[in-house]
């Protein structure tokens, strides 16, 4: 009986070093421990120069900024490894759980349920019923979501302007990566940029598959930016976490341009990057540890658009000589008519109505 007992705590040992592959922690600059966050990685993980680098962004200057924080982060296997990477983090009582991305939806809607004295939040929550119907999230949970439309529908118009005014052509394309609601919606807000400005346009849509592979195969961006590049447009948009990567590689060999999501991609292909719309995951992941740090965290619904600065697209010091003057003042007037609602920005492409 004995060795049996010692037989199974070895494999529960085990099942506990798969599950949890990529490990680690944030290096805490603060004294006494005050909040403890534990924050799980989405497709891609750590390094994808993109969506998760951008939350992480957020989790180190919370380690910064915020005395007494103290973070470690996972990067869970497929499947399965996720609701256990967060229960994990539940079990161990860590004061704030976060998950990178609209697939942890439905397991930290459950688990803020299972354990109501900890704190939850996802990033790009969406959690529908069988009806299609919103479901809020519990007390102890915050959904941080934005409206990617709006950043989508400026960055639509600046590639629409600068491929027709620059590059003279009136065809531009987008390379989604998951096909889902959320990817539509930058799909959506880029077409409805693009036909504001220039409603003779073409606009060229793909997506790289209906898994959550489909953001981790650069291979597959290329293609499909490879495809649209020969058709005839001159801008590509993508919005696929890693498998933008391949946008950017045919970018360069096409010697086109590409639009970056989430973060400022300029690095990753200099020359060819016309701008990146960026979502400030950074900021929200900061200020949901600050709040609670604060006594302050308040679950339900934060969400983040052009009014809130939690969407917006880069023009800097970069890419300024891609972006003629003219250009930035058509796009930033459209910002002020998004902003003040006389603007405004779809979710669904018709063909998806």
């Amino acid at each position: 009986m004995r060795r049996a007992l010692v037989g199974l705590l070895v494999l529960l040992g085990l099942n506990v070093v798969l599950l949890l592959p990529r490990a680690g922690r944030v290096r805490s600059v603060s004294g006494d421990v005050r909040v403890r966050v534990g924050l799980v990685f989405d497709v891609g993980g750590r390094g994808d120069k993109s969506f998760n680098d951008a939350a992480y962004m957020g989790l180190e200057r919370a380690q910064r900024e915020v005395p007494g924080v103290v973070a470690e982060y996972v990067e869970p296997g497929e499947g399965s490894d996720r609701e256990s990477a967060i229960r994990l983090l539940a079990a161990r009582d860590f004061d704030l759980v976060i998950g990178v991305g609209f697939i942890f939806s439905d397991d930290l809607y459950a688990l803020a349920n299972e354990y109501p004295h900890t704190k939850f939040a996802c990033i790009d929550y969406a959690k529908f019923d069988a009806n299609r119907a919103f479901v809020m999230p519990p007390p102890n949970m915050v959904a941080l979501k934005f409206r990617e439309e709006e950043g989508a529908f400026l960055v639509g118009a600046l590639a629409a302007l600068v491929s027709r005014d620059v590059l003279g052509a009136k065809m531009v394309g987008f390379v989604g990566g998951m096909d889902i609601p959320l990817i539509r919606k930058f799909d959506a807000g880029y077409h409805a940029g693009v036909l504001q400005v220039c409603p003779d346009c073409t606009v060229l849509s793909a997506y790289a598959g209906v898994t959550g592979d489909a953001f981790k195969n650069p291979q597959k961006g290329k293609e499909l930016a490879l495809e649209q590049f020969a058709t005839g447009a001159k801008v590509i948009f993508h919005a696929a976490g890693s498998t933008g990567l391949g946008v950017f590689e045919a970018a360069r060999q096409r010697r086109g341009l590409a639009i970056g999501v989430d973060s400022d991609q300029w690095a990753e292909a200099p020359g060819f990057v016309l701008t990146s719309m960026t979502k400030q995951m950074d900021v929200s992941v900061f200020d949901t540890v600050r709040d609670l740090a604060n006594g302050k965290f308040v679950g339900g619904v934060r969400e983040f658009g052009l009014r809130e600065a939690g969407v917006d697209y880069i023009y800097d010091d970069h890419n300024r000589a891609l972006i003629p003057d003219t250009v930035r003042a058509q796009v930033e007037a459209l910002r002020t008519e998004l902003i003040a609602g006389r603007l405004h920005a779809p979710t669904e492409t018709p063909s998806h109505e």
